[in-house]
Protein backbone atom coordinates (compact mmCIF):
# COMPACT_ATOMS: atom_id res chain seq x y z
CA UNK A 1 0.00 0.00 0.00
CA UNK A 2 1.55 3.44 -1.06
CA UNK A 3 3.00 5.38 1.58
CA UNK A 4 0.28 8.28 1.77
CA UNK A 5 -2.69 5.92 2.22
CA UNK A 6 -0.97 4.52 5.29
CA UNK A 7 -0.99 7.94 6.81
CA UNK A 8 -4.40 8.53 5.76
CA UNK A 9 -5.37 5.72 7.90
CA UNK A 10 -3.07 5.94 10.64
CA UNK A 11 -4.81 9.36 11.08
CA UNK A 12 -8.43 7.91 11.47
CA UNK A 13 -7.61 5.04 13.55
CA UNK A 14 -5.44 7.61 15.98
CA UNK A 15 -8.64 9.88 16.02
CA UNK A 16 -10.68 6.93 16.74
CA UNK A 17 -8.34 5.33 19.96
CA UNK A 18 -8.36 8.85 21.38
CA UNK A 19 -12.17 9.63 21.19
CA UNK A 20 -12.88 5.87 22.18
CA UNK A 21 -10.63 5.78 24.90
CA UNK A 22 -9.29 8.71 26.31
CA UNK A 23 -10.84 11.86 28.26
CA UNK A 24 -9.46 14.31 30.98
CA UNK A 25 -9.62 11.46 33.46
CA UNK A 26 -8.07 8.79 31.17
CA UNK A 27 -5.02 10.25 29.09
CA UNK A 28 -2.97 8.13 26.74
CA UNK A 29 0.99 8.30 27.07
CA UNK A 30 3.07 8.06 24.02
CA UNK A 31 3.85 4.50 24.64
CA UNK A 32 0.56 3.74 25.06
CA UNK A 33 -0.97 5.11 21.89
CA UNK A 34 2.01 3.68 20.29
CA UNK A 35 1.43 0.23 21.40
CA UNK A 36 -2.05 0.40 20.71
CA UNK A 37 -1.25 1.10 16.98
CA UNK A 38 1.25 -1.16 16.58
CA UNK A 39 -2.09 -3.96 18.17
CA UNK A 40 -3.69 -2.88 14.96
CA UNK A 41 -0.10 -3.34 12.75
CA UNK A 42 0.02 0.38 12.04
CA UNK A 43 3.74 1.64 12.13
CA UNK A 44 3.79 4.50 15.15
CA UNK A 45 6.72 5.72 17.07
CA UNK A 46 7.49 8.84 19.18
CA UNK A 47 9.09 10.97 16.60
CA UNK A 48 5.89 10.66 14.41
CA UNK A 49 2.97 10.13 16.83
CA UNK A 50 4.15 14.20 17.51
CA UNK A 51 3.67 14.72 14.23
CA UNK A 52 0.78 13.09 13.55
CA UNK A 53 -0.98 15.02 16.70
CA UNK A 54 0.00 18.35 15.53
CA UNK A 55 -1.57 17.91 12.30
CA UNK A 56 -4.73 16.77 13.94
CA UNK A 57 -4.52 20.09 15.88
CA UNK A 58 -4.34 22.08 12.86
CA UNK A 59 -7.06 20.51 10.83
CA UNK A 60 -9.20 21.63 13.90
CA UNK A 61 -9.03 17.87 15.39
CA UNK A 62 -8.32 19.17 19.27
CA UNK A 63 -6.66 16.94 21.02
CA UNK A 64 -4.70 18.17 24.84
CA UNK A 65 -2.12 16.58 26.53
CA UNK A 66 -1.47 16.02 30.21
CA UNK A 67 1.17 15.31 32.43
CA UNK A 68 0.76 11.48 33.61
CA UNK A 69 3.66 10.59 36.33
CA UNK A 70 6.48 12.85 34.45
CA UNK A 71 4.99 11.37 31.03
CA UNK A 72 2.79 13.37 28.73
CA UNK A 73 -0.21 12.08 27.90
CA UNK A 74 -2.89 12.83 25.20
CA UNK A 75 -6.66 12.89 25.41
CA UNK A 76 -9.91 14.18 23.23
CA UNK A 77 -12.16 16.30 25.17
CA UNK A 78 -14.61 17.70 23.35
CA UNK A 79 -17.31 14.99 21.71
CA UNK A 80 -20.71 15.23 20.09
CA UNK A 81 -22.59 14.70 23.32
CA UNK A 82 -22.10 15.38 26.77
CA UNK A 83 -22.56 12.92 29.43
CA UNK A 84 -26.14 14.76 30.47
CA UNK A 85 -27.11 14.15 26.72
CA UNK A 86 -26.33 11.04 26.56
CA UNK A 87 -27.83 9.81 30.11
CA UNK A 88 -31.35 12.05 28.56
CA UNK A 89 -31.18 9.72 25.44
CA UNK A 90 -30.55 6.62 26.75
CA UNK A 91 -32.84 7.42 29.84
CA UNK A 92 -35.76 8.15 26.74
CA UNK A 93 -34.77 4.63 25.56
CA UNK A 94 -35.52 2.54 28.22
CA UNK A 95 -38.98 4.57 29.07
CA UNK A 96 -40.55 4.32 25.67
CA UNK A 97 -42.33 0.96 25.93
CA UNK A 98 -42.94 0.29 22.04
CA UNK A 99 -38.85 -0.52 22.12
CA UNK A 100 -38.70 -3.90 22.99
CA UNK A 101 -36.19 -5.06 25.93
CA UNK A 102 -33.62 -6.80 22.91
CA UNK A 103 -34.03 -3.34 21.36
CA UNK A 104 -33.54 -1.61 24.38
CA UNK A 105 -30.30 -3.05 25.18
CA UNK A 106 -28.69 -2.67 21.72
CA UNK A 107 -29.71 0.91 21.71
CA UNK A 108 -27.94 1.78 24.87
CA UNK A 109 -24.74 0.09 24.29
CA UNK A 110 -24.65 2.18 20.59
CA UNK A 111 -25.75 5.55 22.87
CA UNK A 112 -23.43 4.55 25.73
CA UNK A 113 -20.58 4.34 22.92
CA UNK A 114 -20.97 8.11 21.84
CA UNK A 115 -19.21 9.27 25.12
CA UNK A 116 -16.07 6.75 24.81
CA UNK A 117 -15.88 3.39 26.56
CA UNK A 118 -14.79 4.79 29.83
CA UNK A 119 -17.98 7.18 30.31
CA UNK A 120 -20.09 3.90 28.90
CA UNK A 121 -19.09 1.88 31.61
CA UNK A 122 -20.25 5.12 34.00
CA UNK A 123 -23.39 5.63 32.13
CA UNK A 124 -24.11 1.77 31.89
CA UNK A 125 -23.32 0.89 35.60
CA UNK A 126 -25.85 4.45 36.80
CA UNK A 127 -29.08 2.45 34.65
CA UNK A 128 -32.01 2.51 36.79
CA UNK A 129 -34.72 0.12 35.14
CA UNK A 130 -37.92 1.79 35.49
CA UNK A 131 -39.99 0.46 32.47
CA UNK A 132 -41.33 -3.18 32.90
CA UNK A 133 -43.89 -2.82 30.44
CA UNK A 134 -41.97 -3.38 27.01
CA UNK A 135 -43.88 -4.45 24.13
CA UNK A 136 -42.82 -7.80 22.55
CA UNK A 137 -42.78 -6.78 18.52
CA UNK A 138 -39.56 -6.80 17.02
CA UNK A 139 -40.71 -5.93 13.54
CA UNK A 140 -41.30 -2.54 15.01
CA UNK A 141 -38.26 -1.13 13.31
CA UNK A 142 -38.82 -2.81 10.54
CA UNK A 143 -42.38 -0.89 10.14
CA UNK A 144 -40.71 2.26 11.00
CA UNK A 145 -37.96 1.88 8.48
CA UNK A 146 -40.76 0.98 6.08
CA UNK A 147 -43.29 3.67 6.84
CA UNK A 148 -40.23 6.69 6.94
CA UNK A 149 -39.12 5.47 3.22
CA UNK A 150 -42.90 5.58 2.13
CA UNK A 151 -43.37 9.08 3.96
CA UNK A 152 -40.29 10.26 2.03
CA UNK A 153 -41.19 8.74 -1.66
CA UNK A 154 -44.85 9.98 -1.18
CA UNK A 155 -46.03 6.59 -1.47
CA UNK A 156 -48.67 4.33 -0.23
CA UNK A 157 -48.75 1.46 1.97
CA UNK A 158 -49.89 -1.84 2.45
CA UNK A 159 -50.05 -3.46 5.98
CA UNK A 160 -52.15 -5.78 8.37
CA UNK A 161 -53.69 -4.53 11.73
CA UNK A 162 -53.91 -6.31 14.92
CA UNK A 163 -55.12 -6.42 18.62
CA UNK A 164 -54.37 -8.45 21.15
CA UNK A 165 -56.42 -11.05 23.27
CA UNK A 166 -56.69 -12.08 26.97
CA UNK A 167 -53.43 -14.59 26.40
CA UNK A 168 -51.37 -11.98 24.56
CA UNK A 169 -52.35 -13.66 20.85
CA UNK A 170 -52.85 -11.32 17.70
CA UNK A 171 -56.09 -11.41 16.35
CA UNK A 172 -55.90 -9.41 13.08
CA UNK A 173 -58.90 -6.69 12.43
CA UNK A 174 -61.05 -6.83 9.50
CA UNK A 175 -60.33 -10.76 9.16
CA UNK A 176 -57.26 -10.62 8.09
CA UNK A 177 -57.43 -8.34 5.10
CA UNK A 178 -55.18 -6.30 4.67
CA UNK A 179 -55.16 -2.24 4.39
CA UNK A 180 -54.02 0.47 1.97
CA UNK A 181 -53.89 3.65 3.19
CA UNK A 182 -51.73 7.35 2.52
CA UNK A 183 -49.25 7.69 5.23
CA UNK A 184 -49.00 11.74 6.06
CA UNK A 185 -46.56 11.19 9.49
CA UNK A 186 -45.34 9.37 12.26
CA UNK A 187 -45.52 10.97 15.87
CA UNK A 188 -44.29 9.89 18.69
CA UNK A 189 -47.31 10.30 21.72
CA UNK A 190 -47.96 8.80 25.21
CA UNK A 191 -45.26 6.01 25.18
CA UNK A 192 -46.25 5.21 21.72
CA UNK A 193 -45.34 5.29 17.83
CA UNK A 194 -48.24 5.98 15.64
CA UNK A 195 -48.56 6.79 12.38
CA UNK A 196 -50.95 9.04 10.82
CA UNK A 197 -52.78 7.81 7.59
CA UNK A 198 -55.16 9.66 4.75
CA UNK A 199 -57.94 7.32 4.20
CA UNK A 200 -59.48 8.08 1.00
CA UNK A 201 -62.11 5.57 2.03
CA UNK A 202 -63.61 7.56 4.96
CA UNK A 203 -62.39 10.74 3.65
CA UNK A 204 -60.38 11.54 7.00
CA UNK A 205 -57.05 11.15 8.92
CA UNK A 206 -56.56 7.58 11.15
CA UNK A 207 -54.06 7.03 13.66
CA UNK A 208 -52.36 3.54 14.03
CA UNK A 209 -50.08 1.95 16.53
CA UNK A 210 -46.95 0.85 14.33
CA UNK A 211 -46.28 -1.47 17.02
CA UNK A 212 -49.44 -3.38 16.05
CA UNK A 213 -48.96 -3.51 12.38
CA UNK A 214 -47.49 -6.07 10.48
CA UNK A 215 -45.99 -6.77 6.78
CA UNK A 216 -45.77 -3.43 6.61
CA UNK A 217 -44.53 -2.59 2.68
CA UNK A 218 -44.13 0.17 0.29
CA UNK A 219 -45.96 0.21 -2.61
CA UNK A 220 -46.02 1.87 -6.06
CA UNK A 221 -48.48 4.46 -5.69
CA UNK A 222 -48.48 7.95 -5.34
CA UNK A 223 -50.71 9.07 -2.35
CA UNK A 224 -52.91 11.88 -3.30
CA UNK A 225 -53.00 15.77 -2.95
CA UNK A 226 -54.85 15.75 -0.03
CA UNK A 227 -52.74 13.77 2.00
CA UNK A 228 -49.83 15.81 1.01
CA UNK A 229 -51.49 19.35 1.73
CA UNK A 230 -52.17 17.62 5.12
CA UNK A 231 -48.48 17.42 6.09
CA UNK A 232 -48.66 20.88 6.42
CA UNK A 233 -50.75 20.54 9.62
CA UNK A 234 -49.40 18.27 11.57
CA UNK A 235 -47.80 20.34 14.07
CA UNK A 236 -51.53 21.63 15.14
CA UNK A 237 -53.35 18.17 14.72
CA UNK A 238 -50.76 16.59 17.56
CA UNK A 239 -51.50 19.35 19.95
CA UNK A 240 -54.69 18.52 19.00
CA UNK A 241 -54.88 14.91 20.22
CA UNK A 242 -54.70 13.68 23.43
CA UNK A 243 -52.98 9.88 23.37
CA UNK A 244 -53.70 9.43 19.47
CA UNK A 245 -57.66 8.80 19.96
CA UNK A 246 -59.82 10.04 17.44
CA UNK A 247 -63.17 12.53 18.35
CA UNK A 248 -64.78 15.53 17.27
CA UNK A 249 -62.57 18.89 18.03
CA UNK A 250 -64.51 21.13 20.43
CA UNK A 251 -63.20 24.52 22.18
CA UNK A 252 -63.74 23.48 25.80
CA UNK A 253 -63.69 25.56 29.13
CA UNK A 254 -62.17 24.32 32.03
CA UNK A 255 -62.17 25.96 35.38
CA UNK A 256 -59.76 24.50 37.70
CA UNK A 257 -58.01 24.70 41.17
CA UNK A 258 -54.76 26.63 41.08
CA UNK A 259 -52.54 23.75 41.85
CA UNK A 260 -53.80 21.90 38.33
CA UNK A 261 -51.71 24.73 36.33
CA UNK A 262 -48.62 22.44 35.89
CA UNK A 263 -51.38 19.51 34.62
CA UNK A 264 -52.88 21.65 31.86
CA UNK A 265 -49.78 22.95 30.59
CA UNK A 266 -48.50 19.55 30.32
CA UNK A 267 -51.35 18.57 28.37
CA UNK A 268 -52.11 21.58 26.28
CA UNK A 269 -48.70 23.53 26.48
CA UNK A 270 -47.48 26.21 27.56
CA UNK A 271 -49.05 28.46 25.07
CA UNK A 272 -52.57 28.08 27.05
CA UNK A 273 -54.22 31.34 28.01
CA UNK A 274 -55.19 31.30 31.04
CA UNK A 275 -57.43 34.08 33.69
CA UNK A 276 -58.38 34.06 37.32
CA UNK A 277 -61.74 34.08 38.06
CA UNK A 278 -63.79 36.21 41.27
CA UNK A 279 -63.78 32.67 42.60
CA UNK A 280 -60.25 32.27 42.43
CA UNK A 281 -60.50 29.36 40.67
CA UNK A 282 -58.42 29.30 36.76
CA UNK A 283 -60.24 29.40 33.62
CA UNK A 284 -58.72 28.19 30.25
CA UNK A 285 -60.24 27.37 26.80
CA UNK A 286 -58.39 24.68 25.44
CA UNK A 287 -58.37 22.74 21.96
CA UNK A 288 -59.89 19.06 22.46
CA UNK A 289 -60.47 16.08 20.39
CA UNK A 290 -63.58 14.27 22.65
CA UNK A 291 -62.66 11.10 22.65
CA UNK A 292 -62.90 8.29 25.55
CA UNK A 293 -58.92 9.28 27.00
CA UNK A 294 -60.09 13.16 26.97
CA UNK A 295 -62.91 11.92 29.59
CA UNK A 296 -60.30 9.82 31.41
CA UNK A 297 -57.59 12.52 32.03
CA UNK A 298 -61.13 14.94 32.72
CA UNK A 299 -61.95 12.74 35.40
CA UNK A 300 -58.79 12.50 37.36
CA UNK A 301 -59.03 15.97 38.46
CA UNK A 302 -62.79 15.23 40.16
CA UNK A 303 -63.53 18.03 42.64
CA UNK A 304 -60.37 19.98 41.04
CA UNK A 305 -62.18 20.73 37.27
CA UNK A 306 -65.15 21.35 35.87
CA UNK A 307 -66.53 21.94 32.02
CA UNK A 308 -67.70 25.60 31.89
CA UNK A 309 -68.70 25.40 27.91
CA UNK A 310 -70.44 23.85 25.55
CA UNK A 311 -73.36 23.52 28.03
CA UNK A 312 -73.91 19.86 26.09
CA UNK A 313 -70.50 19.10 26.99
CA UNK A 314 -70.76 19.56 30.15
CA UNK A 315 -73.82 17.77 30.87
CA UNK A 316 -72.51 14.89 29.13
CA UNK A 317 -69.47 15.26 32.02
CA UNK A 318 -72.24 15.06 34.76
CA UNK A 319 -73.80 12.05 33.08
CA UNK A 320 -70.72 9.97 32.93
CA UNK A 321 -69.87 11.50 36.41
CA UNK A 322 -73.44 9.67 37.99
CA UNK A 323 -73.00 6.26 35.86
CA UNK A 324 -70.00 5.90 37.79
CA UNK A 325 -71.49 6.35 40.81
CA UNK A 326 -74.18 4.22 40.19
CA UNK A 327 -71.75 1.53 39.47
CA UNK A 328 -73.96 1.19 36.08
CA UNK A 329 -72.51 0.13 32.48
CA UNK A 330 -74.56 -0.57 29.08
CA UNK A 331 -74.62 -3.76 27.82
CA UNK A 332 -73.33 -4.65 24.66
Amino acid sequence: MPKENWQKIKLVKLVELLRQETDEQHPLTTMQICERMQEMDIPCDRRTLSKDIALLNNIGIEVLSIQVSKKKGYYIEDRSFSVPELKILIDAVQAASFITEKKTTELIEKIAALGGSHRAEIMKSNLAHFNTRKHSNENIFYNVDALEDAIQRRKKIIFYYFDLDVNGNRVYRREGHHYVVEPIALIFNEDNYYVVVYSSKYENTVNYRVDHMDKVEVIDEDVSDVALSLRDSMGVYTEQIIKMYGGELQTVELEFDSKLIGSVYDRFGEGVSMTLTDKDMILAAVQVQISPTFWGWLFQFTGDMRIVAPEELAQEYRERAERVCSSTYQEK
